[in-house]
């Protein structure tokens, strides 16, 4: 009995050491310095991010996303008239922004990978914009109170397009928005030409738009796939013209749609930047050989492209769109729901799962993260997923900033701008327009979506389908597919969907 019970408290204490061990915390300070060759460069106002990250495989600084693997930490702080000559100190007492549920005077002990990022740029709406300014990646230990030394010693570079003989780029000034914005104001694309590209041809032309935040430069990743360029110079191929969108806005994404608070950006894709692309490399503005295709973000936005313009497209491939309508905003419903981030179960509401229904993220913790990122420490700013989303679909506040659909912090949900989604909620869109788009859109929709979307977006598009089936005068003929036990994207690639548009393209006898 002695031994036994000895055994047993001995086994006790060691448990009560080892969870001990695991929740001990500590606190961590830091000192950065700006390098000599960087002073020049630095601008006195901005925000200092510092990032503690368990993910190996990438810089700290590029984990803007609140993967459920990457285990990234963030915090952040606004501040002005710094002089690039003295030292910038950050410590608990800094009044930090964190996306992590402890703060600097309480870090879990374990191994991070540190890195601090000054950003100092206007411009653009996300953290990476060129000009700003970060350090390199420190691992550190944290097994003891630490202070840590950084050196703003890095600039990120401006981006470029590969050179190839069929890559074009283009930087467009839009009147249209530059006086919305009273400033100039630029919308940038890339292109990629077919192959034996004659300027006195005319081609057909596809609109891709990328997921979330995707920029022009993804046609580089095209370039530099040898297997998808070798396809694409061959005969195998069709000829058409691709045209990469640029998924800059000023809250985000722009999702090339006109915003009471990013402005006209959909009027001026359609009025300007395509009439300006077509003008020069296409040869011709025939709206019948025009396309619009996309995944995730781009399977919305091409989708929306198609149904809020639909003479100017001939046919939209859109896949894994986001969600189409807004009684099932992943798994909220907009305008029934009192909060975002709490069910009607008392439950934390997930935001992303694997496809086998395990949550893997939270509501409130996606929109943490994205607090974190944006200057008014709220999503509304951040340049995230959901800051895009409140742009475009909400009204302007009277500060001058989009109105948030809900609080940062609690999530209640305002109704008052819950009634402004619907402007842009699809199946409302759809269903009061039905008599005049139907016969429109005859012919040229295709949605896929898997059944077991990351993102809980696969309700809302079934929610649309069920209401297309419904239609009369005409009757829908809309293509949507579902793949039981596929996630998100998983079908989607830029060689199927040319396919279908040559397809499209065969089925209407064009040569």
């Amino acid at each position: 009995m002695k031994t036994r019970f000895f055994l047993s408290t001995l086994l006790v204490i060691l448990m009560f050491s080892v969870s001990h061990a695991q929740q001990s915390k500590f606190s961590i300070s830091a000192n950065i310095e700006v390098s000599d060759e960087l002073k020049k460069d630095f601008k006195n106002i901005g925000r200092i991010f510092l990032f503690l990250s368990k993910n190996s495989n990438a810089e700290p600084r590029t984990q803007t996303w609140p993967s459920p693997f990457a285990k990234t930490y963030i915090f952040a702080k606004s501040m002005s008239n710094l002089d690039a000559k003295k030292t910038i100190s950050i410590t608990s007492e800094s009044n930090l922004t964190g996306s992590a549920s402890w703060s600097l005077n309480e870090v879990p002990n374990g191994e991070y990978y540190a890195q601090v990022l000054w950003d100092q740029d206007y411009e653009e709406s996300r953290i990476n914009a060129p000009g700003n300014l970060y350090s390199e990646t420190k691992l550190i230990n944290v097994d003891k109170d630490l202070k840590i030394d950084f050196s703003i010693s890095q600039k990120i570079s401006e981006r470029s397009i590969v050179e190839h003989k069929l890559s074009r780029e283009i930087n467009f000034k839009s009147e249209l928005i530059s006086q919305w914005w009273d400033k100039p104001m630029y919308l940038k694309a890339s292109i990629l030409l077919p192959k034996n590209y004659n300027e006195n041809k005319t081609y057909p032309i596809r609109y891709n738009v990328a997921g979330y935040g995707g920029r022009y430069t993804r046609i580089n990743r095209l370039l530099k796939n040898e297997k998808f360029m070798a396809w694409w110079q061959s005969e195998e191929a069709p000829e058409i013209i691709t045209v990469f969108l640029d998924g800059e806005g000023p809250y985000g994404d722009s999702y090339q749609m006109d915003s009471a608070n990013s402005g006209p950006y959909g009027k001026s894709l359609i009025t300007e930047l395509i009439p300006h692309i077509e003008s020069k490399f296409r040869g011709t503005n025939s709206a019948t050989t025009r396309f619009v295709d996309g995944c995730s973000t781009g399977g919305w936005v091409s989708l929306g492209l198609q149904l809020y313009y639909p003479e100017t497209f001939n046919g939209v491939f859109s896949y894994s769109p986001d969600a189409v309508e807004f009684e099932n905003y992943q798994l909220i419903n907009i305008y029934k729901d009192e909060n975002a981030f709490v069910n009607e179960f008392g439950y934390l509401r997930p935001v992303a799962r694997s496809i086998l229904g395990e949550p893997m993220l939270a509501m409130k913790d996606f929109i943490l993260f994205e607090n974190v990122l944006g200057y008014s420490n709220t999503y509304t700013d951040s340049g995230g997923q959901f800051s895009a989303h409140n742009a475009l679909y909400s009204p302007k506040g009277e500060d001058g900033m989009p109105k948030p659909i809900f609080d940062p912090v609690s999530g209640k949900i305002d109704k008052e701008v819950a009634e402004h989604w619907k402007k842009y909620d699809f199946k409302i869109y759809v269903d009061q327009n039905w008599d005049d788009l139907g016969p429109k859109l005859k012919g040229k929709i295709y949605i896929w979506m898997g059944d077991m979307d990351n993102f809980y977006l696969n309700m809302a598009t079934r929610s649309l389908a069920d209401y297309l089936k419904t239609t009369e005068n005409p009757r829908s003929d809309a293509i949507i597919e579902f793949s039981p036990m596929e996630g998100h994207c998983t079908r989607y690639s830029n060689k199927k969907v040319l396919l279908q548009i040559q397809e499209r393209l065969e089925s209407m006898g064009y040569e």
